[in-house]
């Protein structure tokens, strides 16, 4: 085996993972434990997988399958909202050390020499390379010829800047503000992030390291479901021009044809309004043509009639290729009207709100307080609520209150005392409280991210327009976790290793909004970590 070569100063990895909870988590961290360990890097990589299964309405998600290896892997829920955001999640809650982030999909198989090829991909690295590249291998069946969905899934030998193995600096990361969360699927995200670093300056290399990639199984109707990526193209031409698939290396795909086999439809069913019948004949012809094409291309590189799985494999192609012209269209068509309706700004977006920790951040901390004659405001918290006000910034409560769970105080007592805190320092617009305790195991106690996103919504705008002010480690994890800006005001109850990981520190309130400015602002170029 090839011995790792030395890495350059501040060239330390973190491994991010976000997951659905496929089996397959368990296979990855078992083949990443194995080759960190023959690499000798298993103790001092951060291994960071990040839930990212929407949370059931009461309680959090079943425990993760992970692995029964040994390497001490640490979880971060991000909610539901996809895999851009689950990556964000990820990176963002990665020691402040770590200098490169290596993000790999919950189905891929790592080899023994991984680790010490990537480690000498990243030493390779000049002071622009933004990110590196993993080979991708996908298996193929080797007895018979591979079905659609095979061949797909083998496309991504040939894809550029794949997620499923790629390493990016996190300097760069940090520049273009990570992953665009407004891209909810696994899709462009990833083409996305390349375009915007590349932009910024940085380099994109392919490393050498070779990564394994199952064919995972699928749904009958998975090439019918992918064509909710059209929604995400008309983003990518907002955002990247019209060249933007030959900047991105995507190829064109279908598109077109797909087009004018719905206008061959549509031409079917207008010659048969007009009672033009030869004309619906001609046009139905046509539509007839097309569809057959469409599905010769698909049927001709599969499973031959002898060969294990060819019926299944040919009803499958048969229905899909009459449905999938009109899916794409349809969910092409429904990106464009979203994207008039709401032009994509530069990312991270501007913030319209900053939800505050309660006790210790804007009031003096009482134990279970359900007294509101207790509430005493911190010196300089009405100044700044009053500020944001003025410019139009949403503002809100974010709070733990596991005094209602342990019975020292009550539910409306907590409210009374929420009610005291607005009378002195103005209205807030949403006010969030989590009743629960440590051992509840519910979704909305800091450190996860439900308060966060449960305030986002009720405001209206994305987690990734709010920022978070709190005073200790749970309120910072909470809002990476929710996708959210964090800026620690420490106090003297504050551990000091919270504050040495804290992305953004300040020593008071107005402190940590002047850390804000520019994107309470709305101006975005350069982005908070």
């Amino acid at each position: 085996m090839t011995a790792a070569r030395v890495p350059a100063p501040g060239t330390r990895l973190g491994v991010v993972i976000p997951t659905v909870g496929r089996p397959s988590l368990g296979q990855l961290l078992d083949s990443l434990d194995a080759t960190l360990t023959s690499a000798g890097l298993a103790a001092d990589v951060p291994l960071l997988v990040v839930d990212d299964r929407r949370p059931p309405r009461s309680g959090r998600p079943p425990g993760l399958v992970l692995s029964s290896s040994a390497l001490d892997v640490r979880v971060v829920r991000s909610g539901g909202r996809g895999p851009a955001a689950a990556r964000n999640a990820g990176w963002r809650s990665l020691p402040r050390d770590v200098g490169w982030v290596a993000f790999l999909d919950d189905d891929v198989l790592l080899p023994a020499t991984w680790a010490t090829d990537l480690a000498n991909d990243l030493a390779a690295t000049g002071p622009r390379t933004g990110g590196v590249q993993g080979r991708l291998h996908v298996p193929l069946p080797p007895d018979r010829r591979p079905t659609d969905w095979e061949r797909g899934t083998a496309g991504l030998e040939r894809a550029a800047w794949a997620t499923a193995d790629m390493a990016y600096r996190r300097d760069a990361l940090v520049e273009v503000g990570g992953f665009d969360e407004r891209f909810p699927r696994a899709f462009r995200e990833d083409a996305d992030l390349a375009l915007r670093v590349r932009e910024a300056g940085w380099s994109l290399d392919r490393g050498a390291r070779t990564t394994t990639h199952p064919v995972r199984p699928a749904r009958d109707d998975v090439s019918l479901r992918v064509q909710a990526g059209a929604r995400d193209d008309a983003r990518m031409r907002a955002l990247h021009g019209r060249r933007w698939r030959e900047r991105a290396a995507t190829g064109r795909g279908r598109f077109r044809w797909h087009v004018v086999t719905v206008a061959s439809a549509g031409a079917v069913l207008l010659e048969l309004a007009r009672r033009r019948p030869r004309g619906a004949l001609l046009a139905g012809a046509g539509w007839a043509a097309l569809t057959l094409t469409f599905l010769g291309r698909r049927v001709l590189p599969g499973p031959r009639p002898r060969e294990d799985g060819f019926g299944a494999e040919l009803r499958r192609m048969a229905w899909t290729s009459v449905a999938i012209p009109f899916a794409a269209v349809a969910h092409r068509v429904a990106g464009g009207l979203a994207v008039r309706r709401h032009p994509p700004v530069s990312w991270p977006p501007p913030l319209r709100a900053v939800l505050f920790d309660r006790d210790d951040t804007l009031v003096r901390d009482v134990p279970y307080n359900g007294d509101p004659d207790a509430v005493e405001p911190l010196p300089g918290a009405l100044s700044v609520l009053e500020g944001l006000r003025d410019r139009g910034i949403r503002t809100g409560l974010v709070s733990n209150q596991s005094g209602i769970a342990r019975g020292a105080v009550s539910r409306a007592e907590v409210d009374a005392v929420n009610a005291r805190v607005a009378s002195l320092l103005g209205p807030f617009d949403t006010v969030q409280v989590c009743p629960h305790g440590p051992d509840d195991a519910c979704g909305c106690r800091k450190p996860e991210p439900g308060l966060v996103l449960a305030a986002a919504t009720e405001l209206g705008v994305a987690p990734a327009e709010c920022a978070v002010v709190g005073d200790i480690g749970a309120d910072v994890e909470a809002a990476l976790a929710a996708g959210a800006t964090p800026v620690l005001v420490p106090t003297p109850r504050t551990r000091p290793e919270e504050v040495a990981s804290a992305p953004a520190t300040a020593p008071d309130l107005a402190g940590a909004l002047a850390l804000l400015d520019d994107r309470l602002a709305g101006r975005t170029d350069g982005a908070s970590r």
